[in-house]
Formats: C-alpha cells, structure tokens, sequence
C-alpha cells in the first residue's frame, strides 16, 4: 500500500512538473521582454528618417565623331530595273565614301526596301501600270569632323539622292560621363543638405543610389539635318559641329539623422 503511494506521488510530481514548464514556455513565448520587441522592431521597420534626391550634371566638350545617314531612292518602271538601278548607284557612293578614308567597317546597312506604287507625277497611274520605288540607306562614320563636308559632297556626287541626318558625338564617353556623375553627386547633397536644413536635421550616410535610365549614355545636342540635300541643289553646305553638352542624373536617398 505504501509503495502504491509513493508511485502515484512521484507521477504526480513529474506531471506537475511538466505543465509548469510548458506554462512558462507559453508565457515567455507569448509576452517578449521590452529587449526583445526593441530588438524585434528595429530589425523589421526600415528607417523612415530619409530624403530622397535628383541629382544633375552636366559637362559641355566637343565632339569628335559624326555619324550620317545617306541614302538612294530610285523608281522604275520593273523591279528588275529599280533594284540593279539602286544596286549600282550605291556601289558608287560605296566606293565615294571609301576614296574619302572613310572605313569600310564604318559603312553599315541600316534599310533596305522594295515597294510598288500606283501614283506618279501626274496621279493616279492607269490600272496595269505600276511603278517600283527601291529605297537603300547606309549609316557611315565621320571620325575626321573637317572632312564631312567633303565627304557628303562626295556621296552626292556619287548619286546619293537623301541624306537624313548628322549627328555629333563622343567616340568614347566613358570619361565625361564620369565627371558629370560626380557633378551629379555633388548636386544631389547640396539639394539634400538644403531640405534637411529646412526641417533642422543633418544629412546623414548614403541609403540607395541609381542612375535615372532616361539620361543613362548622356544626352548629346548640336546635331545637323538635311533631307534629300541633292534634290534641294546639291552640296552639303557648312556644317558646324558646335558643342554638346552631356547630362548624368542620379537618384540618391540619404539618412537624415
């Protein structure tokens, strides 16, 4: 009898026991010391004491490539006829173009087109009559900017009836589009450092940099249009490259502390 007693004793103290310790692993669970949430909230709330910014720079150079569009349009009355037209016309301005020390690996092919067309000078052209328009440009490379104009004359000369465009650039303008990053930068903590003094705060550590993608590459001005400039009388005429200017903008956010 006596040993049956000291049993159910024992096995009431180990169940006594164990609910006490599962008691305090649910209140320790369910109710974190202040430490704890402390801890807790600050690794899971961000720091909302920031400003964000735009920063810009700009850096003004000169240019030293250009970049032109020429083309040959021709209509006959075959597709036979167009096409061998426009083919032996540009192997002329091809070989223009080349006798101006212009590269061959700076002539490249960038449209090519085929088309019938049921109107001429006079309109609309009877029902079996058709005529075939082939159109074919090349984008060329200028790295020597006092020849351009001898070398649009050249094209010309050659039968290139259209020139779309000059455009002016950088070879390489890895170099300018570092400064205007750091201008960039630079104008970024001036902007941030005058909200933060408006509010009385200090700027503090960078929180997040990108570079805004629409001024990614830099923008370029000064560029140089003709169309068609064999039809409106032939010859480049003075061409100036000018100055561009490239832009870089940034996005920073800073802690203000």
């Amino acid at each position: 009898m006596e040993g049956k007693f000291k049993a159910n004793a024992a096995i009431g103290l180990v169940v006594t026991t164990t609910l006490l310790l599962i008691a305090a692993f649910i209140v320790n669970t369910a109710s974190p010391t202040p430490a704890a949430m402390a801890r807790e909230e600050r690794l899971s709330v961000p720091n909302s004491h920031s400003v964000t910014v735009v920063g810009e720079g700009m850096v003004s150079i000169e240019p030293d490539i250009a970049t032109a569009s020429i083309g040959v349009e021709v209509v006959r009355p075959t597709v036979r006829e167009a096409s061998v037209a426009a083919q032996t016309i540009m192997e002329d301005v091809q070989a223009a173009l080349l006798s101006q020390n212009i590269d061959e690996t700076d002539i490249q092919t960038r449209y090519f087109s085929i088309y019938a067309e049921r109107f001429g000078p006079g309109g609309l052209l009877d029902e079996d009559a058709v005529r075939y328009r082939v159109s074919n440009m090349v984008t060329i490379t200028i790295r020597d900017l006092e020849s351009i104009g001898d070398v649009l004359d050249a094209a010309i000369d050659s039968g290139a009836n259209n020139i779309y465009g000059v455009d002016f650039s950088l070879a390489d303008p890895a170099l300018v589009e570092s400064e205007a990053r750091a201008r960039a930068v630079a104008d970024a903590f001036e902007k941030a450092e005058e909200l933060a003094d408006i509010i009385g705060v200090g700027v503090g550590d960078v929180m997040g940099i990108s570079e805004i993608i629409g001024q990614g590459g830099g923008f370029f001005g000064g560029n140089f249009s003709r169309m068609a400039a064999a039809e409106m009388g032939g010859g480049s005429g003075p061409i100036s490259p000018g100055e561009l200017s490239l832009t870089m903008q940034l996005q920073i956010t800073y802690e203000l502390r």
